[in-house]
Protein backbone atom coordinates (compact mmCIF):
# COMPACT_ATOMS: atom_id res chain seq x y z
CA UNK A 1 0.00 0.00 0.00
CA UNK A 2 1.31 3.40 -0.64
CA UNK A 3 0.35 5.96 2.00
CA UNK A 4 -1.01 9.20 1.14
CA UNK A 5 1.27 12.24 1.43
CA UNK A 6 -0.20 14.11 3.93
CA UNK A 7 -1.11 11.07 6.43
CA UNK A 8 0.82 10.26 9.17
CA UNK A 9 2.13 7.48 9.30
CA UNK A 10 3.73 5.64 12.68
CA UNK A 11 7.32 4.85 13.48
CA UNK A 12 8.94 2.16 11.40
CA UNK A 13 5.34 1.52 9.54
CA UNK A 14 6.21 -0.76 6.63
CA UNK A 15 4.97 0.85 3.47
CA UNK A 16 5.98 0.69 -0.48
CA UNK A 17 6.26 3.84 -3.07
CA UNK A 18 5.97 3.02 -6.60
CA UNK A 19 7.61 4.76 -8.91
CA UNK A 20 9.33 4.24 -12.86
CA UNK A 21 12.58 1.89 -12.84
CA UNK A 22 15.04 3.68 -14.45
CA UNK A 23 18.26 1.68 -13.72
CA UNK A 24 17.64 -1.85 -12.64
CA UNK A 25 18.94 -4.03 -9.95
CA UNK A 26 18.47 -3.94 -5.98
CA UNK A 27 19.99 -1.87 -3.59
CA UNK A 28 19.09 -2.28 0.60
CA UNK A 29 20.76 0.44 2.83
CA UNK A 30 20.22 3.45 4.68
CA UNK A 31 18.34 6.81 3.66
CA UNK A 32 20.12 9.85 3.58
CA UNK A 33 17.59 13.06 2.81
CA UNK A 34 19.33 15.11 0.05
CA UNK A 35 17.60 18.64 0.12
CA UNK A 36 18.89 20.46 -2.65
CA UNK A 37 18.14 23.87 -3.12
CA UNK A 38 14.43 25.25 -3.08
CA UNK A 39 13.04 27.49 -6.17
CA UNK A 40 11.01 29.19 -3.78
CA UNK A 41 11.85 32.82 -3.34
CA UNK A 42 11.05 36.39 -1.79
CA UNK A 43 10.03 38.90 -4.18
CA UNK A 44 10.42 42.75 -3.44
CA UNK A 45 11.05 45.75 -5.55
CA UNK A 46 14.45 47.75 -5.56
CA UNK A 47 15.03 51.42 -6.15
CA UNK A 48 16.02 52.56 -10.00
CA UNK A 49 19.35 53.29 -8.96
CA UNK A 50 19.82 49.93 -8.06
CA UNK A 51 19.02 48.01 -10.99
CA UNK A 52 22.26 47.57 -12.04
CA UNK A 53 23.87 46.52 -8.80
CA UNK A 54 21.04 43.73 -8.69
CA UNK A 55 22.21 42.84 -12.35
CA UNK A 56 25.85 42.80 -11.51
CA UNK A 57 24.76 40.34 -8.56
CA UNK A 58 23.18 38.19 -10.76
CA UNK A 59 25.74 38.08 -13.19
CA UNK A 60 28.64 37.25 -10.50
CA UNK A 61 25.96 34.27 -9.34
CA UNK A 62 25.84 32.98 -13.06
CA UNK A 63 29.59 32.87 -13.50
CA UNK A 64 30.61 31.07 -9.81
CA UNK A 65 27.87 28.43 -11.31
CA UNK A 66 29.98 28.32 -14.40
CA UNK A 67 33.05 28.33 -13.00
CA UNK A 68 31.69 25.67 -10.38
CA UNK A 69 30.75 23.22 -13.70
CA UNK A 70 33.81 24.01 -15.15
CA UNK A 71 36.01 22.87 -12.61
CA UNK A 72 33.65 20.11 -11.88
CA UNK A 73 34.09 19.00 -15.90
CA UNK A 74 37.84 19.68 -15.58
CA UNK A 75 38.08 17.04 -12.48
CA UNK A 76 36.10 14.41 -14.13
CA UNK A 77 37.54 14.81 -17.54
CA UNK A 78 40.47 12.35 -16.88
CA UNK A 79 39.32 10.22 -14.18
CA UNK A 80 36.43 7.04 -13.36
CA UNK A 81 33.84 9.69 -13.93
CA UNK A 82 35.06 11.39 -17.48
CA UNK A 83 31.98 9.66 -19.10
CA UNK A 84 29.83 12.11 -17.25
CA UNK A 85 31.27 15.34 -18.61
CA UNK A 86 29.22 15.74 -21.28
CA UNK A 87 25.90 16.04 -18.97
CA UNK A 88 27.48 18.89 -17.00
CA UNK A 89 28.72 20.82 -20.26
CA UNK A 90 24.65 21.09 -21.23
CA UNK A 91 24.46 22.85 -18.04
CA UNK A 92 27.19 25.09 -19.08
CA UNK A 93 25.93 25.91 -22.44
CA UNK A 94 22.48 26.27 -20.95
CA UNK A 95 24.21 28.95 -18.70
CA UNK A 96 25.19 30.90 -22.07
CA UNK A 97 22.05 30.72 -23.25
CA UNK A 98 20.27 34.22 -23.37
CA UNK A 99 17.49 32.75 -21.55
CA UNK A 100 19.97 32.51 -18.54
CA UNK A 101 22.57 35.38 -19.34
CA UNK A 102 20.10 38.09 -20.53
CA UNK A 103 16.20 37.56 -19.99
CA UNK A 104 16.69 38.12 -16.26
CA UNK A 105 18.61 41.24 -16.46
CA UNK A 106 15.68 42.95 -18.40
CA UNK A 107 13.14 41.20 -15.87
CA UNK A 108 14.99 42.92 -13.58
CA UNK A 109 15.51 46.39 -15.31
CA UNK A 110 11.33 46.67 -16.24
CA UNK A 111 10.28 44.90 -13.47
CA UNK A 112 12.65 46.94 -10.65
CA UNK A 113 12.55 43.72 -8.45
CA UNK A 114 15.54 41.14 -7.03
CA UNK A 115 17.57 39.18 -9.19
CA UNK A 116 16.29 35.85 -7.32
CA UNK A 117 12.25 36.60 -8.56
CA UNK A 118 13.30 37.87 -12.26
CA UNK A 119 15.19 34.18 -12.25
CA UNK A 120 12.05 32.59 -10.45
CA UNK A 121 9.64 34.36 -13.07
CA UNK A 122 12.25 33.59 -16.11
CA UNK A 123 12.07 29.85 -15.14
CA UNK A 124 8.32 29.96 -15.04
CA UNK A 125 7.98 31.13 -18.40
CA UNK A 126 10.75 28.65 -19.53
CA UNK A 127 8.84 25.44 -18.47
CA UNK A 128 5.56 26.19 -19.00
CA UNK A 129 6.87 25.74 -22.82
CA UNK A 130 7.27 22.34 -22.24
CA UNK A 131 4.28 21.28 -21.66
CA UNK A 132 3.18 21.43 -24.79
CA UNK A 133 6.30 19.14 -26.00
CA UNK A 134 5.45 15.26 -26.81
CA UNK A 135 8.74 13.65 -27.21
CA UNK A 136 9.64 12.33 -24.34
CA UNK A 137 13.76 13.23 -23.95
CA UNK A 138 12.80 16.87 -25.48
CA UNK A 139 10.80 17.44 -22.81
CA UNK A 140 12.68 16.13 -20.11
CA UNK A 141 15.04 18.76 -20.45
CA UNK A 142 12.89 20.86 -18.54
CA UNK A 143 14.58 19.06 -15.99
CA UNK A 144 18.26 20.63 -17.17
CA UNK A 145 16.83 23.98 -17.29
CA UNK A 146 15.19 23.63 -13.87
CA UNK A 147 18.44 22.25 -12.51
CA UNK A 148 20.22 24.80 -13.77
CA UNK A 149 18.21 27.71 -12.32
CA UNK A 150 18.68 25.98 -8.72
CA UNK A 151 22.12 26.37 -9.27
CA UNK A 152 21.94 30.05 -9.76
CA UNK A 153 19.41 30.77 -7.01
CA UNK A 154 22.04 28.48 -4.56
CA UNK A 155 24.86 30.87 -5.90
CA UNK A 156 22.36 34.07 -5.20
CA UNK A 157 21.89 32.71 -1.68
CA UNK A 158 25.06 32.67 -0.90
CA UNK A 159 25.13 28.66 -1.04
CA UNK A 160 25.76 25.48 -3.07
CA UNK A 161 24.12 22.41 -4.23
CA UNK A 162 26.37 19.37 -2.36
CA UNK A 163 26.33 15.92 -0.97
CA UNK A 164 27.41 14.87 2.14
CA UNK A 165 31.59 14.80 2.84
CA UNK A 166 30.65 11.50 4.15
CA UNK A 167 27.90 9.32 4.90
CA UNK A 168 26.52 9.55 8.10
CA UNK A 169 26.45 5.55 8.23
CA UNK A 170 29.79 3.87 7.95
CA UNK A 171 28.50 0.49 8.65
CA UNK A 172 25.95 0.08 5.75
CA UNK A 173 25.26 1.29 2.71
CA UNK A 174 23.41 4.69 1.78
CA UNK A 175 20.68 5.79 -0.85
CA UNK A 176 20.08 9.28 -1.31
CA UNK A 177 16.57 10.27 -0.91
CA UNK A 178 16.52 13.22 -3.29
CA UNK A 179 13.40 15.70 -4.70
CA UNK A 180 15.79 16.24 -7.97
CA UNK A 181 19.40 14.99 -9.01
CA UNK A 182 21.21 17.05 -11.79
CA UNK A 183 24.13 15.45 -13.32
CA UNK A 184 27.05 17.23 -11.74
CA UNK A 185 25.12 15.85 -8.35
CA UNK A 186 25.03 12.51 -9.63
CA UNK A 187 29.17 12.90 -11.00
CA UNK A 188 28.93 13.14 -6.74
CA UNK A 189 28.50 9.59 -6.26
CA UNK A 190 32.26 8.73 -7.66
CA UNK A 191 33.09 10.14 -4.33
CA UNK A 192 30.34 8.58 -2.11
CA UNK A 193 29.19 5.01 -1.41
CA UNK A 194 25.98 5.12 -2.17
CA UNK A 195 24.10 2.11 -3.59
CA UNK A 196 21.76 3.64 -5.23
CA UNK A 197 19.28 6.67 -5.39
CA UNK A 198 15.51 8.33 -6.27
CA UNK A 199 13.85 11.00 -6.69
CA UNK A 200 10.68 12.42 -6.68
CA UNK A 201 11.24 13.70 -10.39
CA UNK A 202 12.84 12.54 -13.32
CA UNK A 203 11.73 10.56 -15.94
CA UNK A 204 13.35 7.52 -17.82
CA UNK A 205 15.18 9.45 -20.73
CA UNK A 206 16.40 12.06 -17.74
CA UNK A 207 20.38 12.52 -17.98
CA UNK A 208 20.17 11.50 -14.52
CA UNK A 209 19.26 8.13 -15.81
CA UNK A 210 21.19 8.26 -18.24
CA UNK A 211 24.05 8.52 -16.10
CA UNK A 212 22.49 5.79 -13.37
CA UNK A 213 22.29 3.39 -16.25
CA UNK A 214 25.96 4.16 -17.24
CA UNK A 215 26.93 3.85 -14.06
CA UNK A 216 24.73 0.51 -13.10
CA UNK A 217 23.54 2.24 -9.98
CA UNK A 218 19.67 0.82 -9.28
CA UNK A 219 17.67 3.82 -9.06
CA UNK A 220 14.03 4.47 -9.01
CA UNK A 221 12.05 8.23 -10.52
CA UNK A 222 8.90 9.80 -10.06
CA UNK A 223 8.01 8.74 -6.77
CA UNK A 224 6.28 12.09 -5.89
CA UNK A 225 6.35 11.96 -2.46
CA UNK A 226 9.62 10.37 -1.52
CA UNK A 227 11.75 13.07 0.49
CA UNK A 228 8.04 13.79 2.56
CA UNK A 229 7.31 10.17 3.05
CA UNK A 230 10.96 8.43 4.07
CA UNK A 231 12.85 9.72 7.20
CA UNK A 232 16.62 10.30 7.95
CA UNK A 233 18.27 6.40 8.17
CA UNK A 234 15.44 4.68 7.73
CA UNK A 235 16.25 1.07 6.35
CA UNK A 236 14.89 1.05 2.42
CA UNK A 237 15.18 -1.31 -0.54
CA UNK A 238 15.41 0.35 -4.03
CA UNK A 239 14.15 -2.56 -6.59
CA UNK A 240 14.89 -0.96 -9.95
CA UNK A 241 13.88 -3.57 -11.74
CA UNK A 242 10.21 -3.07 -10.78
CA UNK A 243 10.09 0.95 -10.05
CA UNK A 244 9.32 -0.13 -6.58
CA UNK A 245 10.72 1.08 -2.94
CA UNK A 246 10.27 -0.67 0.38
CA UNK A 247 10.16 1.56 3.23
CA UNK A 248 11.15 -0.14 6.60
CA UNK A 249 10.70 -3.80 5.49
CA UNK A 250 9.42 -6.49 7.11
CA UNK A 251 12.32 -8.88 8.03
CA UNK A 252 10.81 -11.35 5.75
CA UNK A 253 10.83 -9.22 2.67
CA UNK A 254 14.50 -8.16 3.74
CA UNK A 255 14.80 -11.66 3.09
CA UNK A 256 13.84 -11.94 0.28
CA UNK A 257 15.10 -9.22 -1.06
CA UNK A 258 19.12 -10.02 0.22
CA UNK A 259 18.21 -13.26 -1.67
CA UNK A 260 17.25 -11.70 -4.83
CA UNK A 261 20.36 -9.14 -4.40
CA UNK A 262 22.79 -12.27 -3.95
CA UNK A 263 21.11 -14.13 -7.09
CA UNK A 264 21.42 -10.64 -9.40
CA UNK A 265 25.29 -10.72 -8.30
CA UNK A 266 25.84 -14.03 -8.97
CA UNK A 267 23.58 -14.29 -12.85
CA UNK A 268 25.93 -10.90 -13.37
CA UNK A 269 28.76 -12.66 -12.92
CA UNK A 270 28.20 -15.82 -14.43
CA UNK A 271 26.60 -13.23 -17.60
CA UNK A 272 30.30 -11.43 -17.74
CA UNK A 273 31.55 -15.34 -18.45
CA UNK A 274 29.94 -15.62 -21.95
CA UNK A 275 31.20 -11.93 -22.80
CA UNK A 276 33.42 -12.93 -25.15
CA UNK A 277 31.59 -15.62 -26.59
CA UNK A 278 29.60 -16.25 -30.14
CA UNK A 279 25.62 -15.74 -29.46
CA UNK A 280 24.90 -18.87 -31.48
CA UNK A 281 21.70 -20.58 -30.99
CA UNK A 282 21.52 -24.43 -29.69
CA UNK A 283 20.90 -25.77 -33.50
CA UNK A 284 24.09 -23.47 -34.40
CA UNK A 285 22.34 -20.79 -36.14
CA UNK A 286 24.22 -17.29 -35.21
CA UNK A 287 22.71 -14.18 -34.16
CA UNK A 288 24.28 -10.58 -34.22
CA UNK A 289 24.27 -8.69 -30.93
CA UNK A 290 24.25 -4.67 -31.30
CA UNK A 291 24.76 -1.93 -28.79
CA UNK A 292 22.38 1.63 -28.95
CA UNK A 293 24.35 4.47 -27.87
CA UNK A 294 24.04 8.15 -27.40
CA UNK A 295 27.59 9.62 -27.40
CA UNK A 296 31.12 8.69 -27.70
CA UNK A 297 31.47 8.30 -24.04
CA UNK A 298 29.17 5.33 -24.34
CA UNK A 299 32.02 3.18 -26.15
CA UNK A 300 33.37 1.81 -22.70
CA UNK A 301 29.99 0.26 -21.71
CA UNK A 302 29.86 -1.08 -25.45
CA UNK A 303 33.28 -2.59 -25.06
CA UNK A 304 32.25 -4.45 -21.63
CA UNK A 305 29.12 -5.59 -22.96
CA UNK A 306 31.02 -7.69 -26.05
CA UNK A 307 28.61 -6.16 -28.79
CA UNK A 308 29.73 -6.99 -31.86
CA UNK A 309 29.11 -3.35 -33.64
CA UNK A 310 26.58 -0.64 -32.62
CA UNK A 311 23.06 -0.91 -34.11
CA UNK A 312 21.91 2.37 -33.28
CA UNK A 313 23.67 5.66 -33.21
CA UNK A 314 21.23 8.39 -31.86
CA UNK A 315 23.19 11.73 -33.68
CA UNK A 316 20.85 13.57 -32.29
CA UNK A 317 22.28 13.87 -28.70
CA UNK A 318 25.15 15.87 -30.29
CA UNK A 319 22.64 18.93 -31.10
CA UNK A 320 20.49 18.64 -28.04
CA UNK A 321 20.68 21.67 -25.89
CA UNK A 322 22.77 23.80 -27.45
CA UNK A 323 22.40 27.49 -28.98
CA UNK A 324 24.27 26.53 -31.98
CA UNK A 325 24.43 23.51 -34.18
CA UNK A 326 27.21 21.44 -34.16
CA UNK A 327 29.56 21.61 -37.91
CA UNK A 328 30.55 19.18 -40.01
CA UNK A 329 34.00 18.95 -38.84
CA UNK A 330 32.77 18.44 -35.10
CA UNK A 331 30.01 15.69 -36.09
CA UNK A 332 33.02 14.35 -38.20
CA UNK A 333 35.30 13.73 -35.20
CA UNK A 334 32.48 11.99 -33.15
CA UNK A 335 31.83 10.05 -35.71
CA UNK A 336 35.38 9.14 -36.51
CA UNK A 337 35.47 8.14 -32.75
CA UNK A 338 33.34 5.62 -33.16
CA UNK A 339 33.63 4.12 -36.33
CA UNK A 340 37.33 3.69 -35.19
CA UNK A 341 36.54 2.49 -31.50
CA UNK A 342 35.12 -0.50 -32.93
CA UNK A 343 37.62 -1.62 -35.13
CA UNK A 344 35.79 -2.80 -38.17
CA UNK A 345 32.86 -3.90 -37.16
CA UNK A 346 29.33 -1.79 -38.07
CA UNK A 347 28.25 1.09 -36.92
CA UNK A 348 24.76 2.18 -37.82
CA UNK A 349 24.40 6.20 -37.86
CA UNK A 350 20.93 7.35 -37.67
CA UNK A 351 20.14 10.61 -39.16
CA UNK A 352 18.88 13.59 -37.40
CA UNK A 353 15.75 12.55 -35.49
CA UNK A 354 14.44 15.63 -34.28
CA UNK A 355 11.59 17.53 -35.12
CA UNK A 356 9.28 21.15 -34.73
CA UNK A 357 9.37 20.03 -31.08
CA UNK A 358 12.73 21.41 -30.91
CA UNK A 359 13.05 24.37 -32.71
CA UNK A 360 16.94 23.96 -33.09
CA UNK A 361 17.50 28.02 -33.53
CA UNK A 362 15.98 28.34 -30.36
CA UNK A 363 12.71 29.60 -31.85
CA UNK A 364 9.42 29.27 -30.35
CA UNK A 365 7.36 26.17 -31.45
CA UNK A 366 4.29 25.94 -33.18
CA UNK A 367 3.30 22.51 -33.97
CA UNK A 368 -0.04 21.40 -32.26
CA UNK A 369 1.26 17.89 -32.70
CA UNK A 370 4.89 17.50 -32.67
CA UNK A 371 4.63 13.45 -32.74
CA UNK A 372 3.38 13.93 -36.16
CA UNK A 373 4.91 17.08 -37.49
CA UNK A 374 7.91 18.13 -38.90
CA UNK A 375 10.56 15.29 -37.30
CA UNK A 376 13.01 13.00 -38.41
CA UNK A 377 13.73 12.43 -42.11
CA UNK A 378 11.10 15.40 -42.90
CA UNK A 379 12.85 17.81 -40.95
CA UNK A 380 15.91 17.08 -42.60
CA UNK A 381 14.67 17.28 -46.34
CA UNK A 382 13.16 20.33 -45.29
CA UNK A 383 16.83 21.64 -43.79
CA UNK A 384 18.80 20.48 -46.98
CA UNK A 385 21.99 22.23 -46.04
CA UNK A 386 21.61 20.87 -42.20
CA UNK A 387 21.30 17.18 -43.64
CA UNK A 388 23.84 17.83 -46.19
CA UNK A 389 26.41 18.80 -43.21
CA UNK A 390 25.75 15.68 -41.62
CA UNK A 391 25.41 13.13 -44.34
CA UNK A 392 28.97 14.43 -45.73
CA UNK A 393 30.23 13.88 -41.91
CA UNK A 394 29.00 9.99 -41.76
CA UNK A 395 30.92 9.42 -45.39
CA UNK A 396 33.69 10.82 -44.56
CA UNK A 397 34.01 8.54 -40.81
CA UNK A 398 33.01 5.73 -43.14
CA UNK A 399 36.83 5.74 -44.38
CA UNK A 400 38.15 4.21 -40.78
CA UNK A 401 35.93 1.45 -40.67
CA UNK A 402 32.18 0.27 -41.58
CA UNK A 403 29.81 3.22 -41.36
CA UNK A 404 26.30 2.74 -42.19
CA UNK A 405 23.46 5.76 -42.54
CA UNK A 406 20.38 4.70 -41.18
CA UNK A 407 17.11 7.19 -42.20
CA UNK A 408 14.00 7.42 -39.53
CA UNK A 409 10.16 7.35 -40.38
CA UNK A 410 10.74 6.92 -43.61
CA UNK A 411 6.79 6.22 -44.60
CA UNK A 412 6.92 6.52 -48.53
CA UNK A 413 9.16 5.87 -51.62
CA UNK A 414 9.40 9.69 -51.95
CA UNK A 415 11.03 10.00 -48.95
CA UNK A 416 13.05 7.55 -50.08
CA UNK A 417 14.55 8.80 -53.02
CA UNK A 418 15.10 12.21 -51.76
CA UNK A 419 17.23 10.66 -49.28
CA UNK A 420 18.89 8.73 -51.74
CA UNK A 421 19.62 11.79 -53.34
CA UNK A 422 20.86 13.78 -50.92
CA UNK A 423 23.25 11.06 -50.23
CA UNK A 424 24.35 10.75 -53.98
CA UNK A 425 24.74 14.96 -53.57
CA UNK A 426 26.88 14.66 -50.61
CA UNK A 427 29.11 12.15 -52.46
CA UNK A 428 29.80 13.80 -55.26
CA UNK A 429 30.65 16.51 -53.73
CA UNK A 430 33.07 14.94 -51.46
CA UNK A 431 34.57 13.12 -54.55
CA UNK A 432 35.00 16.42 -55.93
CA UNK A 433 36.89 17.88 -53.08
CA UNK A 434 39.12 15.16 -53.01
CA UNK A 435 38.03 13.48 -49.74
CA UNK A 436 38.13 9.89 -49.23
CA UNK A 437 35.26 7.74 -48.17
CA UNK A 438 33.81 4.50 -48.78
CA UNK A 439 31.49 5.08 -51.66
CA UNK A 440 29.79 1.82 -50.88
CA UNK A 441 28.52 3.03 -47.60
CA UNK A 442 25.05 1.17 -46.84
CA UNK A 443 22.07 2.73 -46.81
CA UNK A 444 19.08 1.47 -44.75
CA UNK A 445 15.58 2.61 -42.85
CA UNK A 446 13.95 2.58 -39.90
CA UNK A 447 10.60 0.87 -40.19
CA UNK A 448 8.84 3.09 -37.11
CA UNK A 449 5.54 4.44 -38.93
CA UNK A 450 3.22 1.61 -39.75
CA UNK A 451 1.89 2.48 -43.23
CA UNK A 452 5.89 1.93 -43.90
CA UNK A 453 5.62 -2.06 -42.39
CA UNK A 454 2.48 -2.32 -44.61
CA UNK A 455 3.96 -0.81 -47.76
CA UNK A 456 7.53 -2.62 -47.15
CA UNK A 457 7.45 -4.38 -50.41
CA UNK A 458 6.63 -1.53 -52.79
CA UNK A 459 10.16 0.62 -51.99
CA UNK A 460 12.22 -2.57 -50.09
CA UNK A 461 14.17 -2.94 -53.11
CA UNK A 462 15.44 0.43 -52.76
CA UNK A 463 17.06 -0.09 -49.58
CA UNK A 464 20.50 -1.83 -48.27
CA UNK A 465 19.13 -2.65 -44.88
CA UNK A 466 16.16 -2.18 -42.26
CA UNK A 467 15.75 -1.54 -38.75
CA UNK A 468 12.52 -1.62 -36.85
CA UNK A 469 12.03 1.23 -33.86
CA UNK A 470 9.57 -0.87 -31.93
CA UNK A 471 9.06 2.04 -29.17
CA UNK A 472 7.55 4.59 -32.15
CA UNK A 473 6.04 1.87 -33.71
CA UNK A 474 3.79 0.61 -30.75
CA UNK A 475 3.00 3.95 -30.18
CA UNK A 476 2.05 5.22 -33.58
CA UNK A 477 0.04 1.87 -34.04
CA UNK A 478 -1.82 2.12 -30.99
CA UNK A 479 -2.35 5.72 -30.43
CA UNK A 480 -0.74 6.18 -27.27
CA UNK A 481 1.30 8.00 -25.83
CA UNK A 482 3.17 5.71 -23.24
CA UNK A 483 4.93 8.85 -21.58
CA UNK A 484 1.09 9.76 -20.52
CA UNK A 485 0.44 8.67 -17.36
CA UNK A 486 -3.21 8.18 -18.10
CA UNK A 487 -3.17 5.50 -21.54
CA UNK A 488 0.58 4.72 -20.76
CA UNK A 489 -1.19 0.97 -19.62
CA UNK A 490 -2.47 0.41 -23.04
CA UNK A 491 1.63 0.24 -24.22
CA UNK A 492 1.63 -3.04 -25.21
CA UNK A 493 4.66 -4.88 -27.18
CA UNK A 494 2.65 -8.35 -27.19
CA UNK A 495 -0.73 -6.65 -28.74
CA UNK A 496 -1.74 -8.60 -31.84
CA UNK A 497 -1.45 -5.87 -34.44
CA UNK A 498 1.93 -5.42 -32.92
CA UNK A 499 3.15 -9.23 -33.29
CA UNK A 500 1.89 -9.02 -36.53
CA UNK A 501 3.63 -6.08 -37.99
CA UNK A 502 7.02 -6.88 -36.23
CA UNK A 503 6.62 -10.43 -37.79
CA UNK A 504 5.33 -9.28 -41.20
CA UNK A 505 8.17 -6.81 -41.32
CA UNK A 506 10.78 -9.64 -41.16
CA UNK A 507 9.09 -11.90 -43.00
CA UNK A 508 9.56 -9.52 -45.48
CA UNK A 509 13.33 -8.13 -45.51
CA UNK A 510 14.04 -12.14 -45.45
CA UNK A 511 12.21 -13.02 -48.76
CA UNK A 512 14.21 -9.76 -50.08
CA UNK A 513 17.48 -11.15 -49.19
CA UNK A 514 18.26 -7.27 -46.95
CA UNK A 515 19.59 -7.57 -43.67
CA UNK A 516 17.09 -6.56 -40.77
CA UNK A 517 17.36 -5.67 -36.91
CA UNK A 518 15.49 -4.60 -34.44
CA UNK A 519 17.06 -1.69 -32.35
CA UNK A 520 13.81 -0.85 -30.14
CA UNK A 521 13.54 -1.58 -26.16
CA UNK A 522 11.67 -5.29 -27.78
CA UNK A 523 15.36 -6.37 -28.56
CA UNK A 524 16.35 -5.45 -25.18
CA UNK A 525 14.07 -7.50 -23.65
CA UNK A 526 14.60 -10.77 -22.78
CA UNK A 527 11.31 -12.21 -22.21
CA UNK A 528 10.49 -11.21 -26.13
CA UNK A 529 13.89 -12.91 -27.49
CA UNK A 530 12.79 -15.82 -28.12
CA UNK A 531 9.79 -14.88 -29.66
CA UNK A 532 11.36 -12.51 -32.12
CA UNK A 533 13.99 -15.38 -32.92
CA UNK A 534 10.91 -17.48 -33.99
CA UNK A 535 10.11 -14.37 -35.95
CA UNK A 536 13.17 -14.87 -38.35
CA UNK A 537 15.19 -12.03 -36.09
CA UNK A 538 19.32 -12.79 -36.47
CA UNK A 539 20.02 -9.11 -35.72
CA UNK A 540 19.37 -7.31 -32.33
CA UNK A 541 20.46 -3.81 -31.31
CA UNK A 542 19.70 -2.85 -27.47
CA UNK A 543 20.95 -0.96 -24.70
CA UNK A 544 24.65 -2.26 -23.48
CA UNK A 545 23.23 -2.91 -20.40
CA UNK A 546 20.73 -5.35 -21.89
CA UNK A 547 23.25 -7.09 -24.39
CA UNK A 548 24.69 -10.13 -22.15
CA UNK A 549 21.10 -11.40 -20.49
CA UNK A 550 19.83 -11.47 -24.09
CA UNK A 551 22.99 -13.59 -25.29
CA UNK A 552 22.30 -15.77 -22.58
CA UNK A 553 18.87 -16.44 -23.77
CA UNK A 554 19.69 -17.39 -26.98
CA UNK A 555 22.25 -19.17 -26.49
CA UNK A 556 19.83 -21.45 -24.66
CA UNK A 557 17.13 -21.83 -27.35
CA UNK A 558 16.57 -24.69 -29.98
CA UNK A 559 14.90 -22.71 -32.61
CA UNK A 560 12.95 -26.18 -33.95
CA UNK A 561 11.70 -26.35 -30.33
CA UNK A 562 9.81 -22.64 -30.11
CA UNK A 563 8.33 -22.98 -34.04
CA UNK A 564 5.11 -24.04 -32.38
CA UNK A 565 4.53 -21.60 -29.86
CA UNK A 566 5.64 -18.72 -31.67
CA UNK A 567 3.04 -19.93 -34.91
CA UNK A 568 0.19 -20.26 -31.66
CA UNK A 569 1.43 -16.52 -30.31
CA UNK A 570 1.29 -15.16 -34.72
CA UNK A 571 -2.76 -17.07 -34.85
CA UNK A 572 -4.14 -15.64 -30.96
CA UNK A 573 -5.73 -12.72 -30.72
CA UNK A 574 -6.38 -13.67 -27.05
CA UNK A 575 -4.07 -11.34 -25.03
CA UNK A 576 -3.94 -14.23 -21.44
CA UNK A 577 -3.48 -16.48 -24.14
CA UNK A 578 -0.19 -14.75 -25.88
CA UNK A 579 0.96 -13.87 -22.33
CA UNK A 580 0.69 -17.67 -21.33
CA UNK A 581 2.54 -18.50 -24.66
CA UNK A 582 5.18 -16.10 -24.37
CA UNK A 583 5.59 -17.85 -20.84
CA UNK A 584 6.34 -20.88 -21.99
CA UNK A 585 8.44 -20.09 -24.72
CA UNK A 586 10.59 -18.67 -21.93
CA UNK A 587 9.90 -21.62 -19.30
Amino acid sequence: MSPDSATPRAENACFTIHGIGVSGGIAIGHAHLFHGMSTEVAHYEIAGHDVGREQRRYDRAVKEVRDELQALTDDVLHGPASELAPFVNVHRMLLEDAAFSEAPREIIREQRCNAEWALRSQLDELTAQFGDIEDEYLREREADVRQVAERVLAALAGSRRRLPVKPAREDAEMILVARDLSPADVILFHEHPFAAFLTDMGGATSHTAIIARSMAMPAVVALHHSRSLIREDELIVVDGNEGIVVVNPSPAALAEYRLRQNQERLAREKLRQIRSAPAITLDREPVALHANIELPTDMDAVRESGATGIGLFRSEFLFMNRADLPSEDEQYEAYREVVEGMQGKPVTIRTLDIGADKALDGQENLAENPALGLRAIRYCLAEPRLFNAQLRAILRASRHGRAQILIPMICSQHEITLALAAVARAKAELKEEGVKFDSQVPVGAMIEIPAAAIALPMFIRSLDFLSIGTNDLIQYTLAIDRTDDAVSHLYDPLHPAILALVAGVIRTATRHGKPIAVCGEMAGDVRLTRLLLGFGLRHFSMHPASLLAVKQRILTTDLAGIEATVAKVLRSDDPDRIAALVDKLNA
